[in-house]
């Protein structure tokens, strides 16, 4: 095995760090500097590189958080990001260094992590699992998501059928009015949740304008241009994320997601390998929304998890 050494990111290294992800097994537009660092003032970050003969291999999104070194609170998911030609006993390596590195280096007493889940790698990439197991690793938390395989998806069922003249008055725009979006979109969190969006407008339109191509908004409208319903999606190499979705009144009662999911699902997006509507839990995965999930398994989707590790520090590594 060859010699690998760790070192901390410093933002010289945004461009090397940015050509990895791109060419690494499991990283998506979520892990390049240009998007983490958006909200880098809320962060204390502590990045890690992991060389191998003086070749970038391996890369670590992560932050401190008092007690906590984590990878990542900032992401919908972080851990290693791997080479493709990274070994099972090279990461068990570099998870033994990280250990290392966290206890002499920083005052955490807990790992906490977060890995890529499989439907967005390129190649397969869960030697990750593997050591987080070798290293006592606990689960802490397992939120369900739901994705459509775009190449063989299951039937859409329990769906009202449009006629031909809704679809003639029903119109679908990409990339309109973020700001008319977004109203409706707080207003009915506000109200059925009483919660608001976990970005704001001013993040999402920063986001956008520095991945135009990853960031899509879509929504449906009447003949007359007011929105009945849309999605904002995060697009990856191999998945479309339904991050926002919001309807109407009026877009509930012609059921205008339905209109919209449809083209999506089998015609913009259908050249990806998955669409993932999003996670149905709250509480760390404790409290399941029986009614959300319902919906989205009824559009053919079936459970992918995002989970959260942790592992103890306080014992000697």
């Amino acid at each position: 095995m060859k010699e690998v050494r760790i070192a901390r990111y410093t933002p010289d290294k945004a461009k090397e760090w940015d050509m990895f992800v791109e060419e690494s097994r499991n990283g998506t537009f979520l892990h390049r500097r240009d998007y983490m660092d958006y909200h880098a003032d809320r962060f204390t970050d502590h990045s890690l590189l992991f060389y191998r003969d003086e070749e970038l291999a391996a890369i670590l999104p992560a932050h401190i958080k008092g007690e906590l070194f984590c990878s990542h609170n900032g992401l919908t998911y972080g851990g290693l990001l791997l080479k493709k030609d990274i070994t099972t006993e090279e990461v068990l390596a570099m998870f033994s260094m990280t250990l290392r590195h966290i206890a002499e280096e920083t005052d955490a007493t807990t790992f906490i992590y977060k890995p890529t889940p499989h439907i967005y790698h390129s190649y397969p990439c869960e030697e990750d699992l593997y050591a987080l197991f070798r290293n006592n690793a606990r689960l802490t938390e397992r939120k369900v998501s739901s994705a459509i395989r775009l190449n063989m998806p299951l039937p859409i069922s329990g769906r009202r059928r449009l006629t031909e003249a809704m679809r003639k008055r029903l119109h679908i725009v990409e990339d309109g009015d973020l700001a008319a979006f977004w109203s409706i979109l707080e207003e009915r969190l506000q109200d059925k949740y009483g919660v608001s969006p976990v970005h704001s407008i001013e993040e999402i339109r920063i986001l956008k304008s520095r991945f135009p191509e990853n960031i899509i908004l879509t929504y449906v409208t009447d003949e007359a241009g007011n929105i009945l319903g849309g999605t904002l999606l995060f697009v990856t190499g191999n998945v479309v994320h339904m991050q926002y979705s919001t309807t109407t009144e009026e877009g509930r009662r012609v059921s205008a997601l339905d209109y919209l999911y449809e083209h999506l699902i089998n015609e913009r997006f259908a050249d990806k390998e998955y669409f993932d509507f999003g996670i149905s839990v709250e509480e760390g995965g404790l409290y399941l929304n029986s009614g959300l999930i319902a919906y989205k398994e009824r559009l053919g989707g079936r459970a992918v998890v995002y989970d959260t590790y942790a592992i103890d520090l306080k014992t000697p590594v």
